[in-house]
């Protein structure tokens, strides 16, 4: 049952926390975009309580309808929730800027010195890490949005459903999420009961701490209620902040030039981001390789690993590709190959997100204004729904590719394949960690990546 809270006794959260949070989380938002959510669920929902269950959810489901990186947006959604433009901007650039900067400094190792061993030790002890992040968050978020499977059945149904597509039909992610919504919209018509009820307010702390601005029964603020002229305001903006950079590179480069090119086409593949990053990376690999050849394919699969070690949206991997692209292609000149590289990175880093960032501040407004209604409401629900199944399917995935490391398409059987039992006993250290422990998810990642560095200079992983 939800705690209804007065207006007036509703504490704001200071925005310099708010800060804090968001460049904590900006260092350990692993785990692809289901594992980010999960975190921010753990964090902004259940422990800190700034965020009621349902505005945290009605937000992601919004979230996941749009193109872009859905993690990354969901912290543009939450920080401009409680501090208006500015919080929504600095939440986003806190949760990418991490990423950005220590993908930056492993492009410039990786092509200075080529292989890195440090940091596959620490990826071998961050993947179990996040097995059991994501099989900790499913279970908690998964008993607090389907609600009881014997009193609400729909929800449990949508979501294993969602889970079987992903894991054994390989239905692309937008499909399942489009059906979801469809299912939604039948059950608004026919039950709208089906899925009333299924999502459950998190009480607050006994310390008061919880009282935090985005409660559900907190009143929508000011800069939350739709208006024409702001949504205009945003929207010219957008089209400044996009053209402005633009210009600059034509004049600078020319059409032809590869600073060009890469602000040009990054904006493309913004646009398509429907699903996530695995949905469009092949695409980004197709031009980047084959049409601009930016980078060699080899030089492309080590980027995706890169992109796996380091926290943040893995669409992230982008600034890797521009960053090789920019180093080879000598943007800058023979004699500045680091700063053309650097500036690549930026360059593909402002086109890819900016379009998030609009998407998010133009939609808020009105998004925040169909709370309640539940013709919105119940597909929407349906869509969180199936959330869960993603969140499963994830769990599944990452899970075989810690137990099983030599997994590959078209592999022998999984019962034929050797057992990673280090990395195993691993999972279930950072399972009792979290469970049993209580440990933050910045302990476990960093206990697990010692634990890794270590396997691998004794030689045993």
């Amino acid at each position: 049952m939800s705690q209804e809270v007065p207006a007036q006794t509703v504490l704001a959260v200071p925005f310099r926390q708010a800060l804090r949070f968001w460049l904590h989380l900006g260092f350990i938002s692993f785990g692809g975009p289901a594992g980010q959510i999960a975190i921010m669920h753990r964090e902004l929902v259940e422990r800190r309580g700034w965020i009621s269950e349902k505005r945290f959810l009605h937000a992601l489901n919004l979230c996941m309808l749009l193109p872009g990186p859905e993690a990354q947006q969901l912290a543009t959604y939450l920080g401009w929730l409680m501090h208006k433009t500015r919080g929504g901007i600095a939440a986003g650039v806190l949760f990418v800027l991490p990423s950005l900067l220590m993908l930056i400094a492993l492009s410039w190792l990786y092509m200075v010195y080529g292989a890195l061993p440090l940091v596959a030790g620490v990826l071998y002890g961050i993947k179990p890490a996040v097995v059991a992040i994501v099989m900790h968050a499913l279970h908690r978020l998964a008993t607090k949005t389907l609600g009881d499977p014997r009193c609400l059945p729909v929800p449990w149904a949508i979501a294993f459903s969602s889970f079987v597509a992903l894991s054994f039909f390989a239905v692309p992610f937008p499909a399942v999420v489009l059906a979801a919504l469809l299912v939604g919209v039948l059950l608004a018509r026919w039950a709208p009961g089906a899925m009333a009820g299924a999502v459950k307010q998190t009480p607050l702390q006994a310390d008061g701490q919880a009282a935090g601005m985005m409660l559900e029964a907190s009143p929508l603020p000011e800069h939350a209620r739709f208006k024409r002229s702001r949504l205009a305001w945003v929207l010219l903006a957008g089209a400044l902040l996009w053209s402005m950079p633009m210009a600059a590179l034509l004049w600078w480069q020319g059409w032809s030039g590869t600073l060009t090119q890469m602000g040009w086409f990054f904006s493309k593949a913004a646009m398509l981001t429907f699903g996530g990053a695995y949905a469009v990376l092949p695409y980004v690999n197709q031009a980047a390789v084959e049409q601009y050849q930016w980078l060699s394919t080899a030089q492309m699969m080590d980027g995706l690993a890169l992109g796996e070690s380091t926290p943040g949206p893995l669409i992230m991997v982008v600034a890797y590709v521009a960053f090789v692209g920019g180093w080879l292609k000598q943007v800058a000149g023979p004699d500045a190959l680091f700063q053309g590289a650097a500036l690549a990175a930026c360059v593909a880093t402002w086109f890819t997100f900016l379009p998030s960032f609009i998407f998010i501040l133009a939609g808020g407004p009105w998004v925040e204004s169909t709370r309640g209604n539940v013709r919105l409401t119940t597909p929407l629900a349906a869509v969180t729904a199936a959330v869960v199944g993603v969140i499963a399917n994830l769990a599944l995935y990452l899970g075989l590719a810690v137990a099983y490391p030599a997994t590959r398409a078209g592999a022998h059987p999984l019962w034929s394949l050797q057992v990673d039992a280090w990395a195993l006993l691993l999972v279930l250290a950072a399972a009792l960690a979290l469970w049993r422990l209580k440990w933050s998810v910045l302990q476990v990642i960093g206990a697990c990546a010692l634990a890794g560095l270590a396997l691998r200079w004794l030689g045993l992983a």
